[in-house]
């Protein structure tokens, strides 16, 4: 099972015995309430294209608020990327439902994401990277299947999905796809552990870099 990129990846970071994770590329940080108004910002900087891609329609600023007003920090994991000024450059939305019988799982529940990268930051990395930090999230969590949910003509996130091996079923211009994922272990839950700790030190070095800088600016 999971003989796969993807698959590889979540073994490496929890299933070999004496592996020591070091300090990924692009480091993904769970955000909270603290984080709103940046993750606000990441959407209304999303042009048209790119919003009928995440949200699957072009949908004006007001929904956009709406929809960032409505995260439930505490029901669904929402993860970031920050780029060196601080600024939020992918967003991935992990949220969890129960069970309907239509997905292939054993559990009570699955878990949808969803993702958008800010277009200064493709080409490095950062969906896959959000998609693999919510993989092991899941796989912790003793969730077993996760789901997203796109249009076809999204090649980044078909891309995202064919690298996971993930199950893709196409039906009037959607895609919906799904991984089946391993159960959790010590070693899986401290690897996710250790990979937040790096991405909190790297937040705060940047929130504090960029303080200091408004800080020190003269005002006019």
């Amino acid at each position: 099972m999971l003989d796969n990129p993807l698959g590889r990846w979540i073994r490496g970071l929890g299933g070999k015995r004496g592996h020591k994770p070091g300090r990924p590329t692009v480091l993904v940080k769970e955000l909270g309430e603290r984080d709103r108004r940046r993750i606000l910002r990441h959407f209304l900087a999303l042009d048209s294209s790119d919003r009928l891609l995440r949200f699957g329609s072009m949908i004006p600023d007001e929904q956009i608020t709406a929809y960032v007003n409505k995260l439930d920090f505490k029901r669904d994991i929402v993860f970031g990327v920050v780029n060196s000024v601080f600024q939020l450059v992918g967003v991935g939305h992990l949220a969890f439902a129960p069970a309907d019988g239509a997905k292939p799982t054993r559990k009570a529940r699955v878990a949808e994401f969803g993702v958008s990268v800010s277009k200064s930051a493709r080409g490095q990395g950062v969906g896959s990277r959000l998609f693999q930090r919510a993989a092991i999230n899941c796989r912790n969590a003793d969730v077993d299947t996760l789901y997203m949910q796109c249009l076809t003509s999204n090649q980044t996130m078909m891309h995202i999905a064919r690298k996971a091996g993930m199950e893709i079923k196409r039906e009037y211009g959607e895609a919906d796809a799904y991984l089946q994922l391993p159960p959790p272990s010590a070693a899986s839950v401290m690897a996710e552990a250790i990979e937040e700790q790096w991405a909190v030190i790297d937040y705060t070095v940047k929130a504090n870099a960029r303080a200091a800088v408004k800080w020190l600016t003269p005002k006019k």
